[in-house]
């Protein structure tokens, strides 16, 4: 997408930075083009960062190793680098770890929060749909994956200084409402109703999707009840009203659980008057066309099935609605980049919608964006509405919740707060392991994996939070910036110090290819640097409180280093980092 085309130049590592220019100067290559070819060399003892010769060895008609011998003599050594070698085709610098670590801590230390974020995005608007769950049923655990993929995004291009309009497209409209009120007034319980709305008429849609099965009135019912809602039937426009407001409270209930925020609720009602002015102006321009009493645009010459704009009943469809609302947001909000964050049963909706805006003439929906993810599995099973074997959210984060309680009473029986504490690790535990996958693949909710404290979860991550704040509360003074750093000689050190150095870029990764889980996975290779660090030094002198006054300094600085950059990523991804578990 164009509005992204400075994160394919932005170069956020400065030691990399200073290698690709260098190589630049020796080459006249491009030092965007070198800055993305930088690479871990094939062999550890190689060097920190290889740069492979074969695309120039080609253009030179060169031997690569020989290529790589030649610019090995040839390159000025780059800042923070200090030496410079060839294997084979790599081009290999090895670089100078005391200024590495130097250079790291006094970022950090004088960032602070701000740490990985620029004003890469300053002056760019991104619109972000997300979350979307349809009015009158509870949210299940499949609707986690849109909300808490989006609520992430949304803060990763805001730590990148873009603006961004975080849009709840709350499915209020359409056919299936019809059916809805035709189900509360055939099924609905008035007590049940008083207790808890919205399971209630969620048992009711179920119902009569069972019921439709058997007899196909219903469906016509529930057709002809939305029909009236359309054209504002008193009494159904009331329900509708009543439900929504219902279904709205709930819902922010559970963003609030979440930690998530949106800036507006526009759901598919929002458009109803706008669908008229959207069907005519494809008329005009001759991309709709009646089909069987229906309005269509055709599509099949670009491989695609029609995009249905209105039944031949009258009533409109979810695609028009989509239109509408692209056509909205553009003149309202004049985004630089739309993501709609929708699972992957949507992606050939999002084909025909993108194509169908092409065709009308705005070029602005090159910048839009289908931001797919994959399903969400619980004893190997799809989760449906209609089915009725939806597992709903608030009931897994109880669950969840609890059992993070029965651990913690367990491990740190003496901890304050606990309740406090275990719904913190319980609600970062569900959002985790959503966001410790790529988005395209399918997640599967395990309790034990999800709160495993010593793996690859989101109760790790804050563990060690945790354990790096008790580290400084027990030291008592502030990390300082100018701490004689030579002091950090042990091979962990290095390591935390270079691997934070990445994290600006990991940042800028992650909103380049709109995808958390690099920061996950990342946050992940930190925690796991830490705990073995953490765990292997355990000799007075090589604690981080070391009896060495100066030692000591250096460790906290560094420590302090690892809790910023630890407590950013938990931050960008959803998750509290908390001070105690």
């Amino acid at each position: 997408m164009k509005f992204k085309k400075p994160l394919e130049e932005y170069r956020s590592n400065p030691v990399k930075t200073a290698i690709s220019d260098a190589i630049e100067a020796a080459t006249a290559l491009p030092a965007t083009e070198i800055y993305q070819a930088l690479e871990k060399p094939p062999q550890p003892d190689w060097g920190d960062y290889g740069w492979p010769c074969f695309p120039l060895a080609k253009k030179e008609k060169q031997p690569p190793n020989r290529l790589s011998a030649n610019l090995a003599a040839s390159t000025a050594l780059p800042s923070g680098v200090e030496k410079i070698d060839s294997k084979g085709p790599y081009l290999n610098f090895h670089l100078d770890r005391l200024e590495i670590i130097r250079q790291v801590c006094r970022s950090i230390l004088e960032a602070g929060d701000s740490y990985g974020g620029s004003t890469i995005g300053q002056g760019k608007t991104i619109v972000i749909d997300f979350s979307s769950p349809n009015i009158a049923k509870p949210m299940g655990i499949g609707h986690l994956r849109s909300t808490v993929i989006g609520a992430s995004l949304k803060r990763i291009y805001r730590h990148l200084g873009y603006k961004v309009i975080g849009i709840n497209h709350l499915g209020d409209w359409g056919t299936q409402f019809g059916k809805l009120v035709e189900a509360y007034r055939r099924y609905a319980d008035p007590e049940s109703m008083r207790v808890d709305p919205v399971k209630e008429l969620y048992r009711v849609y179920v119902k009569i999707h069972e019921e439709a099965a058997r007899d196909q009135t219903l469906e016509e019912a529930g057709r002809q009840v939305f029909k009236l809602l359309e054209q504002g039937d008193p009494e159904i426009v009331a329900l509708w009203k009543r439900f929504s407001q219902i279904s709205l409270d709930e819902f922010e209930r559970l963003y609030r659980m979440l930690g998530v925020e949106f800036d507006f609720y526009t759901g598919e009602s929002f458009f109803n008057d706008k669908l008229d002015s959207v069907i005519e102006l494809l008329e005009q321009k001759q991309l709709a066309q009646k089909s069987r009493g229906a309005i269509i645009v055709p599509l099949d010459k670009y491989g695609l099935e029609p995009l249905l704009l209105r039944k031949s009943d009258g009533s409109s469809l979810y695609g028009t609605r989509d239109l509408a609302a692209a056509i909205y947001r553009r003149q309202t909000y004049n985004f630089d980049g739309m993501l709609y964050v929708v699972g992957v049963a949507q992606t050939l909706h999002f084909k025909q919608l993108f194509k169908t805006l092409e065709l009308a003439g705005f070029d602005w929906v090159e910048n839009c964006c289908h931001v797919s993810f994959g399903w969400v599995t619980l004893s190997g099973e799809m989760m449906s509405t209609r089915a009725g074997n939806v597992v709903f959210l608030e009931d897994v984060i109880e669950q969840t919740v609890k059992r993070s309680r029965e651990i913690i009473e367990r491990s740190n029986p003496e901890l304050e707060d606990k309740d406090g504490v275990a719904r913190t690790v319980g609600i970062g535990a569900v959002i985790f392991t959503d966001l410790s996958v790529r988005r395209d693949t399918d997640v599967a909710f395990d309790w034990d994996r999800m709160l495993d404290f010593t793996g690859q979860s989101g109760p790790y991550l804050q563990y060690a939070h945790a354990r790096l704040c008790s580290v400084l509360r027990k030291y008592g003074g502030q990390p300082e910036i100018d701490a004689d750093y030579s002091a950090l000689n042990l091979p962990e050190e290095y390591a935390m110090a270079k691997l934070m150095l990445e994290y600006p870029e990991k940042v800028v990764l992650a909103a380049k290819h709109d995808e958390p889980y690099i920061i996950s996975a990342y946050l992940l290779e930190l925690a796991g640097l830490f705990s073995a660090y953490f765990q292997k030094y355990k000799s007075p002198e090589d604690k981080i409180l070391s009896s060495d006054d100066r030692v000591r300094k250096a460790r906290i600085s560094l420590a302090s280093c690892l809790r910023t950059v630890l407590k950013s990523g938990l931050t960008l991804l959803g998750l509290e980092a908390p001070e105690r578990m």
